[in-house]
């Protein structure tokens, strides 16, 4: 989908339909005065439904408006009470691009002046109604023979308030659009599905990064097992699919800055292995790559920023199914490390390749800071529900940061405490670690100092996004309307702000 800034107001703009933005608990005057040009073109009838209170303003809320002269549509996105966000404006945007899909709107008109207030400044306007206007639209269509028709192109109109900040604003649009562009291709990857992403395809989608000036090693499983990376290779030894480790460099905009390692699991999909899964559900497995996949956005938003500092993504791929060569409750796995492993459960085998991601990553980049991504745990969706992820870690400043700038895109974390307890019961009396742990209280935090164990003293977060990786048909409706049915794509935003911007609010 395309983005436009048009000096104009909307209403001159021609598009299948105008989009303006309106706040619940506005004063009668104040709405009639901001929408005049508007409320001409469906001769008074935005008017008549605010004064009928048709139309209110709520979240979510979007009235469509047939023009007298019948050149299009006028909508009507409600924002909410105030004070305006960038969440707020985020939302009413893929509100409407969800809502225009199908019925024939290929274009739109947007009046950035009805989406920015003296609390949300115009450039974070424009980038949430880009956040809004094409991630809302996404589809994933590779394997279908129709689709719905979806908005095409969406042009912002500047008008008299904002047609001298053009500049600025077209800096913000093409840094957003960029960022956008990753996250849209890491949806296409994350939902293609399992006969073919396999670990070798996914490190070829790696590959293809190059072309941005990316640094790409693939680790074949002769390679892993030169590493001694126990891990990885045992997790998928039971498919025909052999396991790759995928390392992904950008070197940073100054040598001097710091460097960043992102990891992510990426097990391409997961029956459970042995302590097979039930077959219910089973079928979103292949989204257990997500925060590989996430990874890859991460490092190709790095690439196309310029963000400032080193980044080193590593993957740790594999799949992990119940054939002749899968590891087994009761294995000992040595690792990259050399701290071993005794397995209890192989459905806990995303800690398992992490443990040899983790480890390699720091043995041989020395990063100041690493940051990994997974769908760890189903304990993570019990506590925080499919639209917030959890983050524990062993560095307060790190933990933190990632919050705020899950705050600045809309990508919501929670943090969890990770307390001597939670590391004694994760300790084998036949190995180093084990994997899982009966009961099975406080998932989220077992996995986390399971992975701790293979940390050291580097400041360390561990994302565990079970929850927002990916939107199911159920329970959709509840999720935020630029989550489609399937891979959102959640993290590259959140960690590429972080990596771009630093801790600070744009």
């Amino acid at each position: 989908m395309k983005i436009l800034l048009d000096r104009r107001e909307a209403a001159q703009v021609a598009a299948d339909a105008t989009l303006v933005g309106i706040a619940e608990g506005s004063k009668d005057a104040a709405f009639a005065a901001a929408l005049s040009a508007e409320d001409t073109l469906v001769g008074g009838a935005l008017t008549r439904a605010w004064e009928s209170k048709e139309v209110r303003g709520r979240r979510r809320e979007t009235t469509v408006f047939h023009r007298t002269d019948r050149a299009g549509r006028i909508v009507l996105a409600g924002l909410g009470p105030r004070p305006l966000t960038a969440e707020a404006v985020r939302v009413a945007a893929a509100e409407c691009a969800k809502s225009m899909r199908g019925k024939g709107i290929r274009t739109v008109a947007l009046s950035l002046a009805s989406f920015t207030s003296a609390d949300l400044a115009p450039d974070l306007a424009v980038r949430a109604l880009a956040d809004g206007l094409i991630l809302g639209s996404y589809q994933f269509v590779q394997y279908r023979a129709n689709a719905d028709s979806a908005l095409e192109e969406g042009t912002i109109a500047l008008g008299r308030a904002h047609g001298g900040e053009e500049g600025s604003l077209k800096r913000a649009l093409a840094e957003e659009t960029k960022l956008l562009d990753a996250v849209l291709w890491v949806r296409d990857i994350t939902n293609t599905p399992p006969n073919i992403a396999t670990p070798a395809w996914l490190a070829e989608q790696a590959e293809s990064l190059t072309e941005l000036g990316l640094k790409v090693t693939v680790f074949d499983e002769k390679k892993l097992a030169e590493l001694g990376c126990g891990g990885i290779l045992a997790v998928g030894g039971g498919s025909r699919n052999p396991p790759r480790m995928v390392v992904v460099e950008w070197p940073g905009g100054s040598r001097k800055g710091r460097t960043v390692a992102v990891v992510g699991k990426g097990i391409t999909f997961d029956s459970g292995g042995i302590s097979l899964k039930p077959d219910l559900g089973m079928q979103e497995m292949k989204f257990d790559k997500s925060g590989a996949c996430s990874v890859l956005g991460i490092l190709r938003a790095a690439a196309v920023l310029k963000a400032p500092n080193r980044v080193v993504g590593v993957l740790a791929c594999a799949e992990n199914l119940p054939g002749g060569g899968a590891y087994r409750p009761s294995d000992i796995v040595r690792t990259y490390s050399g701290a071993t492993i005794e397995v209890t459960n192989t459905d806990a085998e995303g800690r398992v390749v992490l443990a040899d991601a983790l480890a390699y990553a720091i043995a041989k980049y020395h990063p100041d800071e690493i940051i990994d991504l997974a769908t760890l745990t189903g304990a993570a969706v019990v506590a925080l529900g499919e639209h917030i992820g959890a983050v524990v870690g062993n560095d307060a400043r790190l933990e933190g940061a990632l919050v705020d700038a899950g705050a600045v895109t809309g990508e919501q974390l929670w943090r969890l405490p990770l307390t001597d307890p939670h590391r004694e019961m994760v300790r084998s009396d036949v190995a180093d670690v084990k994997n899982s742990v009966e009961p099975r209280y406080a998932g989220v935090l077992m996995g986390g100092v399971f992975l701790e164990h293979f940390i050291g003293k580097t400041p360390w977060a561990h994302l565990d996004i079970a929850g927002p990786a990916y939107a199911r048909l159920g329970t959709l409706k509840f999720c935020p309307p630029y989550h489609p049915l399937g891979a959102t794509g959640f993290g590259i935003r959140l960690v590429s702000e972080y990596l771009v911007n630093g801790p600070a609010d744009r």
